[in-house]
């Protein structure tokens, strides 16, 4: 009885140990989050969360499994962008007047990681502790912020005044918001707000720009058909010329082309003499 209840402590002692240090989230402290790497399963794709229960076998494996530990903070940034809508001097120009078509915004953005994303961001960023996780978050923070300029510059480009008049009366652009995230699915808690320092007169540009064109177009008005049938004639002939230089480069490395040339046309090769029909 005694060497039964011996061997059943033995056992209660090793399965509570066991248990013990299986537990992966005991290392985790309140606030923080883990990434667990073992030599047996590689990298664990799901994090540990404080107070979350989870237990697995091969931690038990002395030196097998190293837990990285984390704390998530949120990233601000701010921004400003400038240039000048497509063109808008030489409309003016045109159009003899002084007109300023520069544009500049400025804002802030906001974000934190999204902590189910830390095993594969660490393993992406190369990422092993707490202070290389800021470096990390710093880098994607320029990424970030690239993407916003491109993004701000591509409205400006393309004449989106929907989207700049937006931007000016709610400082936000929910669209943006939503391209952002879905190019950076590992962050959450965005934030993105701009303030507009320089406006252009839109509507003043598109005037000019449709003046510009209907300039154009009476320009081409202009040219008669004469001039047009010239210009055609005069390149049509600079095509035979080049033609004809291609030829001449043929026989000149090849002149037995020449002889060919003859006899398909049933003339009398280079020193022969013609043979004169009967009657002659």
């Amino acid at each position: 009885m005694k060497k039964f209840l011996f061997v059943l402590l033995v056992l209660i002692i090793l399965g509570g140990a066991g248990f013990f240090f299986g537990w992966t989230h005991l290392t985790i402290p309140p606030g923080s989050y883990g990434v667990m790497r073992s030599k047996t399963n590689g990298l664990e794709s799901t994090v540990i969360r404080d107070g979350e229960f989870r237990w697995v076998w091969y931690k038990l494996l002395p030196t097998n499994v190293k837990i990285s530990v984390y704390t998530i903070g949120p990233v601000k940034r701010s921004f400003s962008n400038s240039g000048s809508l497509s063109s808008g001097q030489v409309y003016a120009e045109l159009a003899g007047i002084q007109a300023d078509f520069s544009w500049e915004i400025s804002g802030e953005f906001g974000f934190s990681l999204n902590p189910d994303y830390l095993p594969q961001f660490t393993e992406r960023e190369n990422v092993s502790d707490d202070a290389g996780l800021r470096g990390a978050e710093e880098r994607l923070g320029d990424r970030i912020e690239s993407f916003v300029l491109q993004k701000i510059k591509a409205y400006a480009d393309v004449d989106d005044e929907k989207t700049m008049e937006t931007i000016t009366l709610t400082g936000s652009v929910p669209e943006l918001n939503s391209e952002i995230q879905s190019a950076f699915p590992e962050i959450e808690n965005l934030d993105c707000s701009f303030h507009i320092v320089r406006y252009p007169d839109y509507a003043l540009y598109q005037s000019l720009k449709a003046l510009y064109k209907e300039y154009l177009a009476s320009q081409n008005a202009v040219l008669s058909p004469g001039i047009t049938k010239e210009a055609e004639n005069r390149m049509n002939l600079r095509l035979r010329i080049d033609e004809l230089a291609q030829y001449g480069e043929l026989l000149t490395k090849y002149p037995i082309l020449l002889q060919y040339l003859s006899i398909e046309k049933g003339l009398p090769l280079a020193g022969e003499q013609s043979v004169p029909s009967r009657g002659e």
